[in-house]
């Protein structure tokens, strides 16, 4: 490992990697690395996924969430043509140059295998239909790479990059230093390393740990909100006439009883409900594969409602972390119960579950979510699945599964310039981890702007 490099960057997520991508491209006189805590894209698994356990197992270094490609390596890669949703790139940047910068993104990785196919709700009959029963939905483009091409695309980027620059996995960074010129890197387990110009792409699992070295270089750090709810999953056919048109329907209801905002979030048709484990927390999230020989016959997709907190509150992510935390203490990891019990006030018990027609994706403790979830969000939950019954019969069915707990947390956001730089000159903040985007789209769109601007820089300061 060398001493020193021109850009570092921490993390090996999307946000990193196409950050590196246009750095090496833009700026191929500039020595790169990046740092990554967790595995390569290679040796990265997960025992559940692979199906060599049954539930979690609580790895040291969860394949899921860290590792080259970041929490999203394993999604079902739906990447998301909008400035409105997927991130805040737009309290920065122009929407037009957001979406330029989402297209090019999009260019590599068609380049690098990417699926040709995109879907789309504009002119969708959906719209109406929804808006009829208080429903709104959301317009956008999406492509679905597909768990399986997700990964090989992540794997030929890899390949790609690493001829052009040094990528250094399961070597995380302890500390961030300030010295004259640039920054010290202290990794974890000795040594160090100096750059000119630092960019911070931490990830989602990195968040933490990130807001302590920010809060340690004096840096202002605004909340995000949280958002908790449960995922869904019903016989592909319910959705079908909205999967097969859209692939995705992103849809908003505010409750009537409380006023609060209840949403659609990662839809995944003839898919698979997860486990993740980010610190020791098990959440559940949703996969989905376009090689039809992998599908499954259920479809599952998040009921998240948006919690956004104020003063003297301080710690959503900690929020989100405790109520994860009663569904782990009370089943070993994820709960999961018929909508139909959840309505009579009753537990779902192993006999219970093995009667529903609903056949399970994942393997999940049987038990009761009005004793981990707030009854607010219970309440707005069950509101949601009477409302989307009306365009979906059968959504309310007594044999809908919800899992739960699905937790999205929002890192604390940096007070950033334009540039995405904070008030330490040559030191940037991208991606999810930094609380500017959530999802693959923008948080690759954010890592390319910013390294056009360190290549643009560095030309005119040599």
């Amino acid at each position: 490992m060398k001493k020193a490099y021109d850009v570092a960057l921490i993390g090996g997520g999307p946000a990193a990697i196409f950050a590196a991508y246009e750095l090496t491209d833009k700026a191929p006189e500039l020595s790169v690395a990046i740092f990554e805590a967790g595995d390569d894209i290679y040796a990265r698994n997960c025992p559940l996924a692979d199906k060599k356990v049954t539930q979690c197992i609580a790895c040291k270094t969860c394949g899921m969430m860290r590792g080259f490609g970041g929490a999203g390596a394993f999604s079902d890669g739906k990447f998301n043509f909008t400035a409105e949703f997927g991130g805040w790139l737009r309290d920065y940047l122009p929407e037009a140059e957001i979406l330029e910068l989402i297209d090019y993104v999009d260019q590599i990785n068609l380049a690098f295998g990417a699926p040709t196919e995109c879907y789309t709700t504009e002119n969708s009959k959906l719209a109406g239909k929804a808006l009829a029963h208080d429903l709104h939905l959301l317009h956008v483009r999406v492509r679905h790479l597909g768990t399986e091409n997700n990964v090989k695309i992540l794997r030929r980027l890899y390949e790609d990059l690493r001829q052009k620059c040094h990528i250094f996995c399961k070597t995380a960074v302890r500390e961030i230093e300030l010295q004259q010129g640039g920054f010290r890197l202290l990794l974890e387990g000795g040594g160090s390393v100096e750059c000119r110009y630092l960019i911070a792409a931490p990830g989602r699992s990195g968040s933490d740990w990130f807001a302590g070295q920010c809060k340690k270089l004096g840096l202002e750090l605004v909340n995000n909100r949280v958002d908790v709810g449960v995922r869904v999953e019903i016989p592909a056919v319910i959705f079908q006439h909205i999967t097969d048109e859209v692939y995705e329907a992103k849809l908003l209801y505010r409750t009537k009883r409380y006023g609060d905002l209840v949403r659609t979030f990662c839809m995944n048709p003839h898919g698979y409900v997860v486990a993740e484990n980010t610190d020791g927390i098990v959440t559940v999230n949703g996969h989905s594969y376009r090689d039809a020989k992998l599908r499954s016959s259920n479809t599952n997709f998040a009921l998240l409602v948006s919690n956004r907190f104020t003063e003297p509150f301080n710690a959503p992510h900690q929020y989100g972390r405790h109520i994860a935390s009663l569904a782990n203490i009370l089943s070993g990891g994820v709960v999961v119960q018929r909508f139909g019990d959840l309505i009579k006030g009753r537990r779902t018990n192993e006999h219970r579950l093995a009667q529903s027609f609903t056949r399970p994706t994942l393997k999940a403790a049987p038990g009761d979510l009005s004793l981990v979830l707030p009854k607010r969000h219970l309440d707005n939950i069950i509101e949601m699945i009477y409302a989307l019954d009306k365009i979906a019969p059968g959504m309310a069915n007594k044999d809908t599964l919800l899992y739960g707990v699905e937790v999205k947390f929002y890192s604390s956001r940096l007070k950033l310039t334009k540039k995405l730089e904070t008030k330490i000159p040559n030191m940037f903040a991208i991606g999810d981890g930094a609380g500017i985007t959530r999802g693959l789209s923008q948080a690759g769109a954010s890592g390319v702007y910013v390294a056009r601007v360190i290549a643009g820089r560095s030309k005119e300061s040599p």
